[in-house]
């Protein structure tokens, strides 16, 4: 297992996430990771780290309709 900076800034909300009582993730961002956590806990919520390749590699198939419900 690698080891990430989680000196995680600028949490961000997806503005898809609406009003719907906090049933939402967050985003984070440090110089080498992206972090995830769970909107309602805030800080107190458990953070999953990805490298900065792998959340790009995320986005990118998101962005090419990879991941259609």
């Amino acid at each position: 297992m690698t080891s990430v900076d989680l000196n995680l800034r600028a949490w961000r909300k997806s503005s898809y996430s609406g009003n719907d009582g906090g049933n939402c993730v967050e985003v984070g961002a440090a110089p080498s990771a992206r972090g995830v956590r769970d909107s309602k806990l805030g800080e107190s919520s458990p953070v999953l780290a990805f490298s900065c390749d792998a959340w790009a590699s995320f986005l990118g198939k998101i962005k090419a309709g990879g991941f259609r419900r």
